[in-house]
């Protein structure tokens, strides 16, 4: 078979767990990072909440629902780690970003620290707030490859002057799928009187996750990546101290609600005009429902998604001829392994996605992974998930068409 033609080798077998899902099985889905995958209980669950909303939605909406979103915050905000009343549920940790930085007035001069591995969307939210303003977007350099923790922290704190008023600081780097030191380069930042937006995107059910312990004045998650809820579950959570500064992205009957029994972030952030609130409702499912696929819950779904991860980078760069760009210990569920740069031909060849190598993965091997150019091209590297639906034998399959594709 050359390269050129779609491969015929029978997909690599899923993990005995993947029977929870409704994933294509002609897919090899090595991807979950991107967006997640919700399992099949977790969407019936979904589904109840929407079924309920529609049978009377206007009783639903002023006498139930608010209790149910009580339910499903307490449920949440101890998963993470946070105080109740100041969590709120948004649809993705992009809007939890925006929420806060647009809330925030800022002055020319200011400065709004982020780093090269941050997210590009969250990124864009930091410049639109800086072109309106008059403040400015600085990036820190944060080597990659990496040896320590040591360099991230010293990279970012090095970057920080009297000018700068807030830090946006991703908790596990999307592109380089790096766990970062946060309550460390929070609490420096601390003393320094700089408050931290952390972008904690991958975070829940990824590692273990203390909002409170790590004590920023703001961070956001997505439950609907490794806690596989439904798409559209997020929260946000505001320190108390910051509660006040911070208003929805859309002003609706919280504002000038005259009710005294709850804070003014709460009337506000719980209700935004009609939404759908069931891929919300549902977190406590999904939460309940990934715990009792181990028999150590979380516990061991981290640790066994972690050694995955940690097994897979560790093949990958054995058969390409790579080393780890980070230590052990700045690993999780995701894991980044570096490729041979874009030829000139690839450089200019049309791509669905970021490199047509992803393209050639996906067309004629079935394989669903991200190749990311990073910190841009023709630099690129492969970034693997790893859930409990995968398998050893995907990401050895991997391995092999990685390499008939890039001629090893």
């Amino acid at each position: 078979m050359s390269a050129a033609e779609p491969s015929q080798t029978p997909r690599p077998a899923w993990s005995p767990l993947a029977r929870h899902w409704g994933l294509d099985q002609g897919v090899v889905f090595l991807n979950h990072g991107s967006f997640g995958a919700t399992p099949l209980p977790v969407q019936e669950a979904q589904r109840e909440h929407r079924a309920r909303f529609e049978r009377e939605p206007v009783r639903y909406v002023v006498e139930e629902l608010e209790g149910l979103l009580d339910e499903a915050r307490a449920r949440a905000a101890a998963f993470v780690g946070c105080d109740p009343e100041g969590f709120a549920f948004v649809f993705n940790a992009t809007m939890g970003v925006n929420t806060v930085v647009r809330s925030l007035q800022w002055s020319p001069g200011d400065e709004l620290l982020t780093s090269t591995h941050e997210y590009n969307a969250c990124n864009n939210a930091l410049e639109y707030v800086a072109q309106r303003s008059g403040a400015r977007v600085v990036r820190a350099e944060v080597p990659y490859p990496v040896r320590s923790e040591d360099e991230v922290v010293e990279a970012i704190l090095s970057r920080v002057t009297d000018r700068t008023r807030l830090v946006l600081l991703s908790h596990i780097t999307s592109p380089t799928a790096l766990v970062l030191p946060v309550e460390r380069i929070v609490r420096e930042l601390e003393a320094r009187g700089v408050d931290a937006l952390v972008d904690g995107a991958h975070a829940p059910g990824m590692v273990p996750l203390d909002v409170a312990r790590i004590g920023a004045a703001y961070y956001t998650g997505n439950f609907h990546k490794w806690v596989c809820a439904p798409k559209g579950a997020a929260f946000l959570h505001v320190r108390e101290d910051r509660r006040h500064l911070i208003r929805p992205l859309v002003i609706s009957h919280g504002a000038n609600s005259p009710r005294q029994d709850r804070s003014r972030f709460r009337l506000e952030m719980d209700y935004i005009g009609t939404t759908d609130p069931s891929a919300w409702l549902a977190v406590p499912e999904a939460i309940r429902f990934m715990a009792s696929l181990d028999p150590e819950g979380w516990e061991g779904i981290r640790r066994r998604n972690r050694a995955m991860a940690l097994a897979a980078r560790d093949l990958l760069c054995r058969e390409l001829g790579e080393t780890p760009p980070a230590p052990d210990s700045m690993t999780g569920s995701m894991a980044a392994v570096r490729l041979p740069d874009q030829s000139e031909a690839e450089a200019s060849a049309p791509t669905r996605y970021h490199d047509p190598l992803q393209d050639r993965l996906i067309d004629r091997h079935g394989v669903q992974v991200p190749i990311i150019p990073f910190p841009a091209p023709p630099a690129r590297w492969v970034r693997v998930s790893a859930q409990v639906y995968n398998s050893m034998e995907q990401y050895a399959y991997l391995a092999r068409v990685l390499k008939a594709e890039l001629g090893r």
